[in-house]
């Protein structure tokens, strides 16, 4: 499956910050950011508050976590099922296909490592992207670019 990108699209990818671990009285996707996870999300908000493109169009999984990781930078952005745990690369490249301008997906490993290789490999592998990391691609002249790899914790 080839990646599809719109030239002049920029796509970035954050995974949701630390959040706290699944137990017997906590659904998975009602775990919330730990304090590191609130400090990972604040610190590259911060980041991309100063660098975000102008039309920035927000998708964030249903997950608290992603929800509360999105909330970080700010507090209008849609929530899409095709996010959830369990999504596939192909999901989220359908998700943000109608967008123009700049999309910035909120979600999950390990679709979100699987859609970064997609776009850059051509093929879908399981890359990680860290906890609260973001990835920011670009097309330009038909040509997919790696634009900045972002890891809060050296935020």
């Amino acid at each position: 499956m080839a990646a599809r990108l719109t030239d002049g699209l920029d796509l970035l990818l954050w995974r949701h910050a630390e959040a706290a671990d699944a137990s017997a009285t906590l659904a998975d996707r009602d775990r919330p950011l730990t304090a590191r996870g609130e400090k990972q999300a604040k610190a590259v908000a911060r980041w991309l508050r100063r660098r975000q493109p102008e039309s920035l169009t927000i998708l964030v999984s249903p997950a608290l976590r992603c929800r509360q990781t999105a909330l970080a930078l700010q507090p209008a952005f849609a929530v899409d099922e095709r996010l959830a745990p369990g999504a596939a690369a192909a999901d989220l490249l359908a998700a943000c296909g109608t967008v123009g301008g700049a999309v910035l997906l909120v979600g999950h490993q390990p679709t979100l490592g699987q859609l970064a290789a997609l776009l850059l490999a051509g093929g879908e592998a399981d890359w990680s992207v860290k906890k609260g990391g973001l990835w920011w691609f670009g097309r330009r002249a038909g040509e997919v670019q790696l634009r900045a790899v972002i890891n809060p914790d050296l935020l």
